[in-house]
Order: structure tokens, then sequence, then C-alpha cells
């Protein structure tokens, strides 16, 4: 959207050439659910901190559009890791593919 943020206040360059965009001036009115006792512990927290409900949430939406995206745990990338003992096989060469290929194709 082509609307820029200063001081608070919202105001539109749409009216710019070239601009087609259709602007919002004021602030959108949004309906959430939200669990009870969370919404309890939500309105507590806020007056505690003399803010609003609304700037804590607009707060926490920042916050967690900012930071990087979390991954679920146990969705890493699993890398197999041999510890074993012996080493190469006597008689392959590692730096030759066909000596490689010749010992894979043994076993």
């Amino acid at each position: 959207m082509a609307a820029d943020r200063i001081s608070g206040e919202t105001y539109c360059k749409c009216s710019s050439p070239g601009y087609t965009d259709f602007c919002i001036l004021s602030r959108m009115k949004t309906t959430l659910d939200i669990d009870d006792a969370l919404l309890v512990r939500a309105k507590a927290f806020a007056a505690r901190g003399r803010t609003s409900l609304t700037a804590m949430i607009e707060d926490g939406l920042r916050l967690r559009l900012r930071a990087p995206p979390r991954r679920p745990p146990g969705k890493g990338i699993a890398l197999t890791v041999f510890r074993g003992t012996g080493g190469l096989v006597r008689g392959v060469n590692p730096r030759s593919n066909r000596s490689l290929f010749d010992a894979a194709d043994d076993t």
C-alpha cells in the first residue's frame, strides 16, 4: 500500500501519478476470538502497564512479525554420523572414482 506513517498519523500517496491503490486512512476495526483466560490476563497486564489492550496487541504483532520464523521442534535435518573405527578398506584409493565405484560394487 502506498501509505506511510509519520508520528502516529497515516497519510496517503495514492494521489501521486502512477498510483492506483485504494487507501484506507482510518484504523480498521477487527474482531478477534481470544481465549477468556488469556483475555483476562492481557487486560490486567495492559492495565498494570497503563496502556490499552489494542496497543499491547499491536506491539505483540510487530514483535512477532519482526522476529525470524521459528522452526517447529523435531523438524530439523537429521544428519547420519558414522562413529565406527577402521577407516578405508585396503586397496581402495579415496582419490580415484573408479576405485571407489569398484569397492561399492563389491559390497
